[in-house]
């Protein structure tokens, strides 16, 4: 069937009235993985020659994002050289979030391990570049590279989130952090858990939506916690499966009673005996 012109003239129109420049998604995910494989996957060399002829060609792939984004050269000049300032910083909390892995998770053995397979930490590294450019007012890229880390680990961490030092993310699948969710240090999240805002409406977009994780919390799978104003206090842990819409204090233990039964697997009783 053939498409009709009204059609493709519509299309062509609704682009052309974009605010936004073109996006190329592919050079997008060549930054992310030459980003991460450049500074924590060894090679067969690794001389500060072969670094720095990396670091600048990924200085190129990131100015060609944001000006494409941008369509403004002077803005994406001074945001490239700000990301690239920032890097060090960055890289040296990987490293504290990749070592509390290995400190805490008795299935790894090295930071080889870790680097080389584990999602949590790749979609950690994804949020803290994202983050850095989100804090820029870099348009569209950052949200992009974040969707980039849900599509490969199922983990969806808005890059306004703010997440302090020695994450640990375990498992991970499912877990969703909010845009204005604020995490504090030593905090760890296990699969399915959600921090989220107790409503979507489009007007609260500028308010504290998400919720507060003090430090040295553990959050355990299929937890909720939902709302702005709701703050899990420092060692605190909780359960599995809860959910949270109120602050809870320091040092609490929070969980859900449930009850199990288990019978003997003999012979059912008569009612339950029937044939089909």
């Amino acid at each position: 069937m053939k498409v009709s012109e009204h059609f493709i003239k519509q299309i062509l129109e609704k682009k052309k009235s974009s605010s936004q420049g073109f996006f190329d998604k592919n050079k997008m995910e060549n930054f992310v993985r030459g980003l991460y494989i450049l500074m924590f996957l060894p090679q067969k060399t690794n001389t500060e020659d072969q670094l720095h002829d990396g670091f600048k060609n990924l200085r190129k792939i990131l100015f060609d994002l944001i000006i494409n984004a941008s369509e403004d050269e002077v803005f994406a000049i001074k945001q490239t050289d700000r990301f690239f300032f920032a890097l060090p910083d960055i890289y040296s909390t990987l490293v504290l979030d990749a070592e509390s892995i290995l400190e805490f998770d008795p299935a790894t053995e090295s930071l080889e391990e870790i680097l080389l397979s584990y999602p949590g930490f790749f979609a950690t590294y994804v949020y803290r570049i994202s983050h850095q450019l989100w804090i820029q007012k870099v348009k569209i890229l950052p949200r992009v590279i974040s969707e980039y880390a849900h599509s490969r680990t199922g983990i969806d961490i808005h890059p306004g989130a703010v997440i302090g030092k020695y994450f640990f993310i375990d498992h991970g699948t499912g877990i969703v952090i909010g845009e204005t969710t604020e995490i504090g240090n030593h905090v760890k999240l296990y699969q399915g858990v959600t921090l989220g805002a107790l409503n979507v409406s489009k007007d609260k977009a500028n308010e504290k939506r998400h919720p507060n994780i003090e430090d040295h919390v553990i959050i355990y799978s299929g937890a909720t916690i939902l709302g702005g104003n709701t703050t899990i206090g420092r060692d605190s842990i909780i359960g599995g499966n809860v959910w949270i819409t109120q602050n809870v204090p320091s040092s609490s233990l929070v969980y859900n009673k449930s009850e199990i039964k288990i019978k003997d697997n003999g012979t059912l009783p008569e009612s339950l005996t029937f044939v089909i």
